[in-house]
């Protein structure tokens, strides 16, 4: 890549010094030539009073005097002069064309038209004129000269050549600078996408500590930023992926110890087969099934394959029914609940059973983590959209490390919890999935040694 980069922006380079010298090579030549055509005119302008001039002081067309004015003829002009009848009295041009053309012959030729035949113009103006002395007409003038004027003079060539030597050395500057661009950009732009490349690579092979240096605050330094985001989000998933892997296998054995410890007992007849000792298995064996129902509407709704039945369904009927269910549980351990349901239904369109699910996750949270003696507070209101449901327990709270994974599956944020003091851990995990099935959300608040509160907000209508 960083090859491509470099000649493709040499290439751009060349190009561009390449269209920038000929567009200025043919705007110099074309305002050039437009000069000396003007500089030519100019000249020509003062041609008859020259050559009355030279009549008035000889008296006579006075070879030496023409020649002499030849010489002052912008090149590739020919001046034809005659007699008022019409006799051909000389044919002028300027005697360094010839020269300049390898002929070296004189610079007036009476039959000769030598400037004509040597340039290579291939348009041409005419003008006429007279010259007139003190008898009148004295001699017609015609004068041919090229339409666009070539660069012929010794000087304007000299001035050609010095602008051209400039341009190539401007353009040879230009192009060693772009190289030296070109190779700095490169290296610049491609060393960083090297390295990410480099880190990518050993993340894919399982290092998921290895993060790149940001360089700067452009679009390479975002990229980086983005990849160590990313390269944090693989090393928290990993990590929850492993402490999910060590839960389960905790989650399971310890109803199938106590499950197994009973089956030996019975076999050594240590312990009488009762309907107190089966109770208890068959207890263990609803834990086993419970989490594994736990587990497969988790990972439905996860992977969006979890179906609603939409119904009618008044949340104050809900958790009326929950608080019921659960105010043995509150009493045994002297919580006092403040709880005033609502005077008029609280109803939205949703899955009852799921909803039914999410209350009584989250009033269960709130008994199991309340220290005994504390209270839990509910709260539930609606307005024209949405019905929200507030729900807030004393206890020892959660830290703000600890927040943004509550919702992660078998996590506990005190690692010391067993399961009968903190639970599988997927109940607030399939809270979140459900109230996003309903298009809701949820907000938590906590303060550690005193309080935790959850908000749930659920639309009316989905």
């Amino acid at each position: 890549m960083r090859t491509k980069l470099f000649l493709s922006t040499l290439l751009i380079t060349l190009i561009t010094l390449t269209l920038s010298m000929l567009s200025v090579n043919f705007v110099f030549k074309q305002q050039f030539s437009d000069y000396l055509t003007q500089v030519t005119e100019t000249a020509l302008e003062q041609l008859p009073s020259r050559l009355s001039a030279i009549y008035k002081t000889k008296g006579t067309w006075d070879s030496a005097s023409l020649n002499e004015l030849s010489y002052s003829l912008p090149m590739g002009t020919v001046v034809t002069l005659t007699t008022p009848t019409g006799e051909l009295i000389a044919t002028l041009n300027n005697p360094m064309e010839d020269m300049m053309h390898g002929q070296g012959g004189m610079g007036m030729n009476m039959n000769m038209n030598m400037g004509m035949s040597t340039y290579s113009a291939t348009k041409w103006k005419t003008n006429t004129f007279t010259v007139t002395g003190s008898l009148g007409v004295i001699a017609n003038v015609q004068v041919r000269y090229p339409a666009s004027a070539q660069i012929l003079n010794p000087q304007d060539v000299k001035f050609q050549s010095a602008v051209f030597r400039s341009l190539l050395l401007a353009g040879g500057l230009a192009l060693l600078f772009g190289i030296f661009l070109s190779y700095f950009t490169s290296r610049r732009l491609v060393a960083p996408l090297k390295g990410l490349t480099q880190a990518a690579n050993r993340i894919g092979h399982g290092q998921l500590e290895e993060r790149v240096s940001i360089p700067s605050n452009d679009e390479v330094g975002q990229l980086a930023k983005a990849f160590n985001s990313m390269a944090d989000n693989l090393n928290q998933q990993e990590t929850l992926r492993k402490q999910f892997t060590a839960d389960i296998a905790h989650e399971l054995r310890t109803p199938l110890t106590s499950i197994k410890s009973y089956i030996e007992a019975f076999q050594d007849n240590v312990m009488p087969v009762d309907q107190e000792n089966l109770a208890a298995i068959h207890e263990e064996i609803e834990r086993l099934v419970d989490l594994s129902t736990d587990l497969k509407d988790l990972n439905v709704a996860e992977i969006g394959g979890l179906q609603l039945t939409l119904e009618t369904v008044d949340l104050k009927d809900l958790l009326d029914k929950i608080v019921r269910s659960l105010y043995p549980l509150i009493q045994t351990k002297e919580l006092t609940l403040n709880w005033t349901p609502p005077n008029e239904p609280m109803t939205l369109t949703g899955d009852k059973r799921l909803l039914a699910r999410l209350l009584y996750n989250l009033v269960h949270n709130a008994y199991r983590y309340s220290n005994p003696g504390g209270q839990i507070i509910m709260e539930l209101s609606q307005s024209n959209h949405q019905v929200k449901f507030v729900i807030r327990n004393t206890g020892m709270g959660i830290s703000e490390e600890d927040l943004p994974f509550i919702f992660e599956r078998f996590y506990r944020a005190d690692k010391s919890r067993t399961r009968e003091t903190g639970g599988t851990g997927i109940g607030l995990a399939l809270v979140r999935q459900i109230i996003n099935l309903h298009h809701g959300k949820i907000n938590v608040q906590s303060k550690v040694g005193q309080e935790t509160e959850f908000q749930v907000e659920l639309p009316k209508e989905i």
